[in-house]
């Protein structure tokens, strides 16, 4: 019997966004099988893609012994939560850079990829895509913003602001 995951209140189902997958595999960490890998990107001297598990992220362990980040964070956040979010949090892979999306001075939840089907259900996000675009022609940015796919590319990654509710997004492609 697997022993549950941890909580990671920035990446609150790292299941179903594949940023953790079950293995057998034993963490480079802690030297444990414990059922799940991290097959997300790791920002490490040492190659450790597929070699972390989901403890060892969330209790620092990982980070401290491999100088490891799992996402980047771009704007200004509290030192506690910058730390929470790039260092304690699975991140995810995009087409380009990752990066976390801060609301309400802390970061958001990512929920996961989302193309133009999944948006429709979350105008706020859709409004904070269209934000991003506004140097764009409008109907070059709506044609983009109907491109989105959630499997291919171009592709939108949906948040949650977890103050307010707010979900927010961004997309890229290669």
């Amino acid at each position: 019997m697997r022993e549950p995951l941890p909580v990671f209140p920035y990446h609150p189902d790292p299941v179903a966004t594949g940023a953790i997958v079950q293995s057998d595999t034993e963490c480079s960490c802690c030297g444990r099988a414990r059922g799940y890998i991290y097959a997300g990107p790791v920002y490490a001297a040492e190659n450790l893609r597929d070699r972390l598990c989901p403890w060892c992220i969330a209790d620092g362990s990982a980070a401290d012994r491999f100088e490891a980040q799992f996402t980047d964070v771009v704007d200004d956040v509290p030192m506690d939560r910058l730390f929470a979010i790039t260092q304690r949090t699975p991140g995810f892979s995009g087409w380009q850079q990752e990066r976390w999306l801060i609301h309400c001075a802390d970061g958001a939840a990512f929920l996961g990829p989302a193309g133009a089907a999944e948006l429709a259900a979350y105008p706020d996000a859709s409004a904070s895509l269209r934000q991003e675009l506004t140097s764009w022609p409008k109907p070059q940015a709506e044609q983009y913003l109907n491109a989105l796919t959630r499997d291919g590319q171009p592709t939108a990654y949906l948040f949650q602001c977890r103050a307010c509710g707010t979900h927010l997004a961004y997309a890229d492609a290669t």
